[in-house]
């Protein structure tokens, strides 16, 4: 932070919008896919020809209610659509389909780490509308160019209540956001396809203020660390302006990434009058409890849930707790180990290190993991049984695993003789003749020559082939020695 935090409190507000993963666009059947050619999903309803009509797409309804549910929000119980007037190339109907004055989810929130523990931020609302087309602007020389293939397609807004007050915390609270739409299998979160969209409001206020400041809005930030960026310039920005007695004007603003500083774009003062009204082509909708319900039960874990349990329950670090559940597909396979093991600390210790270090080798997500969790936590149990060494499941057994996914850790552990030897008669046998070679260095031993026991171990690991239990051989050459 700059020198302006010792004066000046900032307050930070976000929108986000997350486009829906939905097979077709929020108000007809044209299809939602990313990066295909311009201008080819499209059809009458799409390019607002006279006298075509919407159909409501009930799976963006769904959406919005499974994010309302995990983010602590009323869901409305009745609701209706409206009309957003305004004029622009890529947005062929000459008006945007949205949600005014009854937004399907209101008052909620999520919580962010903050300080050790934790901070709830608000949601003010959640709505749905559509999205526009794309202008392109750096193709041609001359001319805008508009691709209508995101036009239409499904979006929620997710507006925050002015709470966040650094630039850190707007990072955190996207970073939550982001992982409870990917849990939820809503959107994939992807800023830099412009899946994930965030504008911020940004004002400051002096320290011990209730009243907001004037507030200035950034957009076309394309990833976190840039919104991040962007607020941090701003509260610097406005904070020297207001020292020399000036005025922040309303106005929104553009992030340039490569200076790392705002840009005024156009002024607020001239807001536009989008004329909302009801949408008459579209009816109402109501939500019953039954589908709210219906809803609730399909839902998977939540994030936060399962970090709580893992550091509760599990007595896991909040480290560990953390990269666990950073996305869905681990916590899921995390939680297919622990069905199958008590050793949930090793579970963590597995899917932390070995996991995930052959995944990124191979370049593959963990949904392409060969080995399946039961099966790993078969190996886990392997080893708090004595059966075979750490050293030994991680650099033998585990490799034989990838091969033979099906096989399990024991029947591959017997197949390949890397059972331990931890029988004390065989260690017995070995030692015997190891004594007879070096009847010097037992003598020394027992003179108080505690060192030569490495010397004693390493004969018995290399006459084991590394088998032996290496807690287990080291007490039971002391006693041989010993006796």
């Amino acid at each position: 932070m700059g020198h302006w935090s010792e004066k000046w409190e900032l307050v930070v507000g976000l929108e986000v919008h997350a486009q829906l993963i939905t097979a077709s666009k929020a108000y007809s059947s044209d299809a939602n896919a990313y990066g295909d050619h311009p201008n080819t999903n499209v059809s009458v309803v799409t390019l607002g020809h006279p006298g075509t009509l919407p159909v409501l797409n009930k799976r963006m309804v769904e959406h919005a209610i499974r994010l309302g549910l995990a983010t602590n929000c009323t869901i409305a119980p009745w609701m209706h659509f409206a009309r957003k007037n305004y004029f622009y190339p890529d947005l062929p109907k000459g008006y945007q389909i949205t949600q005014d004055n009854t937004p399907i989810c209101t008052a909620g929130h999520v919580m962010i780490s903050h300080e050790g523990g934790e901070k709830r931020i608000g949601i003010t609302r959640i709505h749905m509308e559509e999205d526009a087309g794309k202008s392109i602007h750096d193709v041609d020389p001359f001319n805008t160019l508009v691709d209508l293939n995101r036009a239409g397609v499904p979006l929620l807004e997710i507006v925050s209540e002015p709470e966040l007050r650094s630039g850190q915390e707007a990072y955190d609270y996207l970073t939550e956001i982001r992982r409870l739409v990917r849990y939820l299998d809503i959107c994939d979160g992807n800023m830099e396809e412009g899946s994930l969209r965030c504008d911020a409001n940004i004002s400051l206020r002096p320290i011990g203020s209730t009243n907001f400041g004037t507030r200035c809005e950034v957009k076309n930030m394309n990833s976190f660390r840039n919104v991040m960026r962007a607020i941090e310039f701003e509260a610097q920005r406005q904070s020297e302006i207001l020292e020399e007695g000036g005025i922040i004007h309303m106005e929104t603003r553009t992030f340039d990434a490569g200076k790392g500083t705002t840009v005024g774009m156009r002024s607020k003062e001239l807001a536009h009058d989008y004329r909302y009204f009801p949408e008459p082509d579209l009816q109402p909708i109501t939500v019953t409890e039954e589908v709210k319900n219906a809803i609730r039960a399909e839902m998977p874990p939540l994030p936060r849930e399962l970090r709580a349990k893992y550091t509760g329950t599990l007595g896991l670090s909040e480290y560990d707790a953390g990269v666990l559940t950073d996305d869905k597909a681990t916590a899921l396979y995390y939680e297919g180990v622990i069905a199958h093991t008590r050793n949930h600390k090793a579970a963590a210790n597995w899917v932390m290190g070995d996991v995930r270090g052959w995944l990124n080798e191979q370049g593959l997500p963990i949904t392409e993991f060969p080995i399946h969790p039961d099966r790993l936590a078969g190996l886990i149990d392997l080893i708090d049984a004595g059966t075979v060494s750490h050293t030994v499941a991680s650099q033998r057994l585990f490799p034989l695993l990838l091969e033979k996914p099906t096989a399990t850790a024991e029947e591959l552990a017997r197949e390949h003789d890397l059972v331990q030897e931890d029988r004390e008669d065989a260690i017995q046998v070995i030692m015997k003749e190891v004594m007879e070679r070096y009847p010097d260095k037992v003598a020394a031993y027992r003179s108080g020559n505690k060192g030569l026991l490495g010397l004693f171990m390493g004969e018995v690991m290399k006459a084991t082939k590394g088998k032996a239990d290496p807690k287990r051989a080291n007490e039971a050459v002391r006693r041989i020695l010993e006796q």
